[in-house]
């Protein structure tokens, strides 16, 4: 199934933050107004009325939006630059596009991969990427170009080389889907776009090796999934989406591992879908998903 881009022709999704005051709701969908657009939806919030910070992401409608987007882009400059506020201006219409990063587990691989095909997921998708090749058959069935990275030894250099060059000028976000390697800083710092991870509990949690076996000795009662994006503390990213699967004494480390994937499937497919959608502010290491 193809992307409904069609559906999406004409219609931009503009983002909004910085200092509370009054009258922004006002000016923008003023803005709007003046440059011909229909409002489709509207979301906003306020940490504080009378001192906090101020997010708003707005869907209109204009037509003949591609030609006006310059216009529109001049316009916004001109009236919330003085109101101290950032900007973001997208057309719905372009697909983000999306690597995958993924080690030897493929079940969060193959739900956006399917999700994608289905057309749920409003990216493109121009690679994926592994340390090994055991998924490399399964990615080329979906029409997705794969490619094999090796990250052999304790220099990782060479693989992160090799990973930027084939990610420079080519993808919008990357998303790690299981990718089991520590990313250096200085891949962060030269990336150039947003990572979003899938991380296996509620962070921080059970960390590190065998974290089912870890929640099974403890006895746990609820397993759970995180999806974040990267930086440079590792796991301490700004959340994106979190949930939880609830589990008992009977089962096994392997029913808590299987119960766990499903989980990862969901919560890193809602995440990369908001990430796409453009309904996610990062603010400071929080964010706010409208």
């Amino acid at each position: 199934m193809a992307l409904h881009t069609e559906s999406l022709k004409d219609q931009s999704c503009l983002i909004v933050h910085g200092p509370d005051r009054p009258g922004i709701v006002a000016a923008v969908a003023a803005l709007v107004t003046r440059n011909n657009g229909n409002i489709v939806s509207l979301d906003q919030y306020s940490s504080d009325p009378t001192s906090g910070d101020f997010f708003q992401r707005v869907v209109f409608n204009r037509p003949d939006l591609a030609a006006a987007m310059p216009a529109i882009e001049a316009d916004l400059h001109k009236t919330l630059a003085p109101l101290g506020l950032s900007w973001t201006l997208t057309d719905r219409s372009v697909p983000k596009r999306m690597a995958i990063l993924v080690s030897t587990s493929d079940h969060c691989l193959l739900e956006l991969l399917w999700r994608h095909r289905r057309g749920e997921l409003p990216v493109t998708i121009p690679m994926v990427i592994s340390n090994h090749t055991n998924t490399a058959e399964d990615v080329r069935s979906f029409g997705v170009p794969f490619f094999h990275v090796p990250s052999l030894g304790a220099d990782k250099s060479q693989a992160e080389s090799g990973i930027l060059k084939l990610l420079d000028g080519n993808v919008d976000f990357v998303v790690l889907a299981r990718y089991m390697q520590i990313l250096s800083p200085e891949f962060l710092d030269r990336v150039g776009v947003p990572l979003i991870n899938i991380h296996h509990s509620f962070l921080p949690a059970f960390i590190g090796a065998a974290p089912y076996r870890k929640a099974k000795e403890r006895g746990v009662k609820l397993i759970g999934a995180t999806s974040h994006y990267v930086t440079k503390d590792l796991d301490e990213g700004p959340i994106i989406e979190q949930d939880v699967a609830r589990v008992t004494h009977a089962h096994s480390a392997a029913d808590l591992q299987a119960r766990g994937a499903y989980v990862e499937r969901a919560v890193l497919s809602r995440a990369v879908q908001w990430h796409a959608e453009d309904r996610v502010i990062r603010h400071g290491n929080q964010t706010i998903v409208f």
